[in-house]
């Protein structure tokens, strides 16, 4: 027999159901015997839809066109004119060819830095041969930051004599270098009959790789239908085929295709469990499709009416939403995130029982630094759901006393970098709480270091640190190739990619800290909100709709936590369990007196 545990505080009990799983058992059948809309929630805390979570955050493109980033060089202007025609190369140049055929790659890149840049006399055809041929040497002495700048030339080049060449080097380089150097962007240079012509049997992995970076950049512009059919292209066999599928899913959610975005999700997990796949991190991978999954199924089914503020909530399709934030395993780095979720979701079907046992276990003493401030909001909105008008006060109460101090305590932080040209100094602080060197107050240093967490920061902070290596790698080099003139193409490349990549980390970093703050401050605002509605509630002049959609003294009958055949009733005392977290129920009656 499986057992509650509870007490029988005068305002709920708390309950945990010891299994192993919960599914959908009792969750999604419960919510679909309400039969009334649920309690519309007050102004201040109407649920967000949530989107599918980024693998590496590759942002869809506003309605109008963005300006140029900062640090970044404007678009150049596209040479279109007839290419050049190579005709009898210099001896130098033959030479320069020699050195590169025997792999001398040191001598090669001398040599072939002078016939690119003139010095040898040689015609623009020519030149345009020993610029590629320089941009491979130097990626056989793994100054790939060097390749890449000479690679990014060519692709901005269609009339080069190597530009179709140098598509074959960019998906080489996008396993060298990481995100942040944006190989996308480049990628985003060719097009679809390019790639096309890596579709036979001995380039069918660079094919399926190119197919995907070309998605990822259509779906980056905006190009939502282009980048689909790309990624669609990727095989089962590619190693790139979990991604594609997870950016095809997400694809669809912005296109507003709920069905095929749950599908390409899916098969996600097919591929991981017949295992049949490459998979990097297959345990991360399976559960970011669980979610996925969850919040395209919950942004499908709740809909609010424009003028009346409230909600329509499609059952099954909230149930199904349920279901895959519960299969989120308990170890993973997601499972609060979908915990505190699916909480929302329990709201909107008026299983409130559930949907603050969700909360206890988020405020367990296991995650110490478990950092939910909207968790209170949902609780106080439940309270005065079923008319708790003094228990919400309370619960907001405390919420403010405190979260007022922490978002003071982060906006001191942020004072510290205002004005212009701070990226730099913001990329510094990052390094310091990366490192806890940052010396920070003891009740914010765990909500700053997790907001400057998340795998995109964290691949910025890898390419600068690749450049670094980079540049040891140069300084080891042979003298006569640091005397050379080759020398500064490498040098500048790797500082001027470092300048920019240190820029654009303490850039986003900033971002995060301050999308962080403002999350913080919107979560406080709407605190004050519901006690604007509690206030108007006591008086009695509460808006006619949503006192109409308070819970009335019926329907709270079926958030009463009860014993049944697999379930019994266990004191809680204040102490947690493990095998408990995630299963806890607590009892709320409505007192709204209808």
């Amino acid at each position: 027999m499986r057992r509650f545990l509870t007490n029988m505080p005068s305002r709920g009990v708390w309950v945990a159901a010891l299994t192993t799983a919960i599914g959908l058992t009792g969750a999604s059948a419960h919510a679909q015997t309400h039969k009334k809309k649920p309690a519309a929630p007050p102004a201040a805390a109407q649920p967000a839809a949530p989107a599918p979570v980024d693998l590496d955050a590759d942002s869809p493109a506003p309605a109008a066109a963005p300006a140029a980033p900062t640090g970044k060089k404007a678009p150049k202007v596209v040479d279109n004119s007839p290419p050049a025609v190579a005709g009898q190369p210099t001896e130098a140049a033959a030479q320069a060819k020699r050195l590169y055929d025997r792999e001398k790659w040191w001598d090669a890149a001398k040599a072939l830095y002078r016939v690119s840049t003139g010095e040898t006399g040689d015609d623009e055809g020519n030149k345009q041969i020993a610029q590629f041929n320089l941009a491979k040497a130097l990626y056989k002495l793994k100054f790939f930051q060097g390749a890449y700048s000479i690679f990014s030339e060519i692709a901005d080049r269609p009339n080069h004599l190597k530009y179709n060449e140098t598509l074959l080097w960019l998906a080489k380089l996008a396993t060298d270098l990481p995100e942040p150097a944006d190989i996308i962007e480049r990628v985003g240079k060719y097009n679809e009959e390019h790639v096309a012509k890596f579709n036979n049997k001995e380039q069918q992995e660079i094919y399926w790789q190119l197919n995907y970076l070309l998605g990822r950049y259509r779906y980056r512009n905006g190009q939502f239908p282009e980048g689909l059919a790309l990624l669609e292209k990727v095989d089962r066999r590619s190693k790139y085929y979990v991604q594609a599928q997870f950016f095809g899913g997400v694809t669809n959610v912005q296109m507003r295709q709920s069905k095929p975005a749950v599908e390409a999700f899916q098969r996600i997990l097919g591929a991981i469990e017949e295992g049949d796949v490459e998979v990097e991190d297959e345990a991360r991978m399976r559960d970011l499709a669980y979610l996925s999954m969850a919040r395209t199924f919950y942004s499908a089914s709740v809909t609010v009416d424009e003028t009346t503020n409230a909600p329509t909530v499609d059952q099954t399709r909230l149930s199904a939403a349920v279901k895959y934030w519960n299969k989120v395993d308990v170890a993973s780095e997601y499972w609060l995130d979908a915990l505190f979720e699916e909480s929302w979701a329990y709201f909107m079907a008026g299983d409130y029982s559930h949907a603050l046992g969700n909360i206890h276990t988020i405020e367990a003493p296991y995650f110490p630094h478990a950092y939910y401030p909207e968790a209170d909001v949902l609780k106080a909105v439940i309270y005065f759901a079923n008319c708790q008008y003094d228990d919400a006060l309370t619960i907001v109460a405390k919420f403010r006393g405190r979260y007022e101090p922490i978002r003071d305590e982060l906006a001191k932080i942020l004072d510290k970098f205002k004005g212009e040209n701070q990226e730099e100094e913001f990329y510094k602080f990052l390094k310091d709480v990366r490192d806890d060197k940052a010396q920070l107050d003891p009740k914010v240093a765990p909500i700053v270091k997790t907001s400057l967490s998340d795998r995109q920061l964290l691949r910025n902070l890898e390419y600068v640190r690749l450049l670094d290596e980079e540049e040891g790698r140069f300084k080891k080099a042979p003298a006569s190739f640091k005397d050379a003139k080759v020398a500064d193409l490498v040098k500048d490349s790797v500082h001027d990619a470092r300048e920019l990549a240190v820029r654009n980390a303490g850039n986003l970093a900033r971002g995060r800290y301050q999308r962080n703050l403002a999350d913080l401050n919107e979560q406080l605002r709407n605190g004050q909100k519901i006690l604007i509605d509690i206030t108007a509630a006591k008086r009695n002049e509460l808006d006619q709709a949503m006192a109409n959609q308070q819970v009335t003294a019926e329907e709270s009958k079926a958030n009463i936590v009860r014993p049944d055949e697999e379930h019994v009733i266990w004191p809680f005392q204040g102490e947690y369990w493990r095998d408990e977290l995630g299963f806890y129920r607590q009892t709320i009656t409505s007192k709204c007196g209808r």
